[in-house]
């Protein structure tokens, strides 16, 4: 499904490849016939904005929306499990899937991050597609939520994913405009000192757990295993290509 591939370009970070493939872009949004033509000018508009910006302005306003905080984070499983140890089988689960589906991924990124997966997506059958989505839409319609409540033109990605899975955008993420209104914000700098003091926090408990399981263990009594923090997980499995390049020329 071609517009899935134009959505994945767009949500991923600004590069000069997306900015010179504007026009071949714009045509393959025009001609996509699985969005409404209203979701159709809102990723257009999008577009527009993205290579109209000075591309430098562009990363920065990039990586502050998606960057700072977790709200709003590119990567499913963080909205799913969190740093729990379940979110690293859930990643070992999805890589998985890619393997049997012979699409190669390196480590560059996670198996979970949004614009991978609807890369991935836009390789499958459009019936395959679209359950993908759908098996992720209380997901999408929560960032487009998050996202409008920013006044982000980003969340036109989000509401054409939630048309492509076969629910309609505007009530889905309605639904959930007043619960995304009361949750605090995460991306302001108090917000992240806080979060950094916590990890910090987390960080000194684990090296003091690591210390201890190094001792020798009492007569009798199994040495409990360690907990391996998630970023330390490779996910790289040997004989896997690196990600394909998402050149514009194959949209």
């Amino acid at each position: 499904m071609q517009i899935l591939k134009v959505i994945s370009l767009l949500l991923d970070y600004p590069t000069e490849t997306l900015i010179s493939g504007r026009d071949e872009l714009e045509q393959a949004i025009i001609q996509s016939r699985e969005i409404s033509p209203t979701q159709r000018g809102a990723l257009f508009e999008l577009l527009e904005l993205i290579c109209a910006n000075d591309l430098m302005d562009g990363q920065e306003h990039y990586g502050a929306l998606f960057g700072r905080g977790r709200s709003l984070s590119l990567l499913l499983f963080e909205h799913v499990h969190g740093e729990s140890r379940d979110r690293g089988q859930a990643m070992v689960d999805m890589m998985a899937q890619y393997e049997e589906a012979g699409f190669a991924i390196g480590v560059k990124e996670l198996p979970d991050y949004i614009p991978l997966y609807l890369e991935f997506l836009s390789t499958r059958e459009d019936i395959e597609a679209r359950e993908g989505l759908a098996d992720v839409s209380h997901l999408l319609a929560l960032l487009a939520a998050r996202l409008e409540e920013r006044e982000s033109a980003y969340a036109s990605c989000f509401r054409a994913l939630l048309q492509i899975a076969g629910a309609e955008p505007h009530q889905a993420v309605a639904d959930l405009r007043a619960q995304v209104a009361a949750e605090p914000r995460d991306d302001s700098l108090e917000a992240l000192d806080k979060i950094w003091e916590e990890e910090a926090v987390d960080f000194l408990q684990a090296e003091q757990q690591d210390r201890c399981s190094s001792l020798p263990s009492a007569p009798g009594k199994a040495r409990e295993e360690s907990a391996v923090p998630l970023h330390w997980v490779d996910f790289q499995h040997e004989g896997l290509a690196a990600v394909p390049a998402k050149e514009v020329g194959n949209v």
